[in-house]
């Protein structure tokens, strides 16, 4: 399979890649809106895996150019640059194209992080609005902490929530998230219940600036 992670040289981006990178023979596409710098992150991500004896083959491309390559294209943007991301690449989507988003919107005050829920009803709503007809919309990834994912040293039992309208496209991500070890990914329905999802990651970030010995934070459910 043939993954594009567009962001991906942020923190899940890096996360995602270094996890498949080294527990799966995944080819990884490491999208950014700067070549350059996806190259620089996906040979940075080599050497790293090659540390820890893992041979990956991971390339950096600017996020249409990697999108177009791809089998799966996983959105590893700040929801504020989801839509923009998204329309900059559409044209090179199309219906065998499965389409991630892991983004949610949070905003933060003294108290600490809250869901910031859009008008369209989340954050992967917005996502299902700019996509073009035809291409299978998937949430996962959302309430992963990223600093715990690029960890290689770090072994972990999380689960992550997966939602959508397409069963094979919900199928694919699922099978993609299982090739991680020590996560597990739950099927939680349709694209209605985003936000139910969404809503978990502040309240995840929270707990674990408030307490000490959970601050890289995931959630099993038993």
């Amino acid at each position: 399979m043939r993954i594009a992670l567009l962001g991906g040289t942020g923190d899940i981006g890096r996360g995602l890649a270094l996890r498949w990178g080294r527990d799966t023979d995944h080819e990884l596409l490491v999208g950014s809106r700067d070549p350059e710098k996806a190259r620089e992150a996906a040979e940075a991500y080599i050497e790293k895996l090659d540390s820890y004896g893992a041979d990956a083959e991971i390339k950096g491309f600017e996020n249409a150019m990697a999108a177009d390559r791809a089998d799966v294209v996983v959105l590893a943007v700040p929801a504020y640059h989801l839509v923009d991301t998204v329309e900059a690449v559409a044209d090179r989507l199309d219906d065998d194209t499965v389409l991630v988003t892991p983004a949610v919107g949070m905003q933060r005050d003294e108290d600490g992080f809250h869901y910031n829920r859009p008008g369209a009803g989340s954050v992967a709503a917005l996502a299902a609005d700019a996509k073009p007809d035809g291409v299978p919309l998937v949430g996962a990834f959302h309430n992963l902490p990223a600093g715990g994912l690029s960890d290689l040293d770090a072994d972990f039992e999380w689960d992550t929530l997966v939602f959508g309208d397409d069963d094979d496209a919900k199928a694919i991500v699922t099978e993609l998230a299982a090739g991680i070890d020590g996560l597990r990914p739950l099927d939680v329905g349709g694209l209605a219940n985003a936000p139910e999802v969404e809503a978990v990651t502040p309240l995840l970030i929270n707990v674990a600036m408030e307490n000490d010995d959970l601050h890289d934070l995931g959630v099993r459910f038993q």
